[in-house]
């Protein structure tokens, strides 16, 4: 597996419309993707700066992972990602070294990607994720 940048650092957020403000008015930052990822319950807005980008993450439904998260945690950064090169090796590597993938394989991610998520406990708690692919 290799490590190319920095993909993207997600933020929970409760209304992607109103926090979209800050980004493209005041910041200026216009080049906005949005998708619905529906067996997730989440719609996603990536906002491109530079060569990465940020990801507002906002619930569907109640059901949805990020509403659990805004619940318990309020709005604010959710995970930091990192896009690979490789993320097959990632699973085996991840337990061999003692890191908690929270799936047993990637998964579908925005854009076309696969994605792998580790436990925040594992990693020191922050919740990283591995991004293969470009949105």
């Amino acid at each position: 597996m290799h490590v190319q940048k920095i993909d993207h650092i997600g933020i929970a957020v409760k209304n992607a419309a109103e926090r979209l403000k800050f980004y493209t008015d005041f910041l200026g930052l216009k080049d906005v993707h949005t998708e619905e990822i529906k067996e997730r319950g989440i719609r996603v807005h990536m906002i491109k700066v530079g060569e990465s980008k940020v990801e507002l993450l906002e619930p569907m439904n109640e059901q949805s992972e990020i509403s659990k998260f805004l619940e318990a945690k309020g709005e604010g950064i959710h995970h930091v990602a990192f896009n690979v090169e490789g993320i097959d090796e990632a699973v085996e590597l991840a337990k061999k070294l003692g890191f908690q993938p929270l799936s047993d394989a990637p998964r579908p991610g925005a854009g076309g990607t696969r994605v792998l998520f580790f436990h925040p406990k594992s990693v020191g708690g922050v919740l990283v994720e591995l991004v293969e692919g470009h949105h």
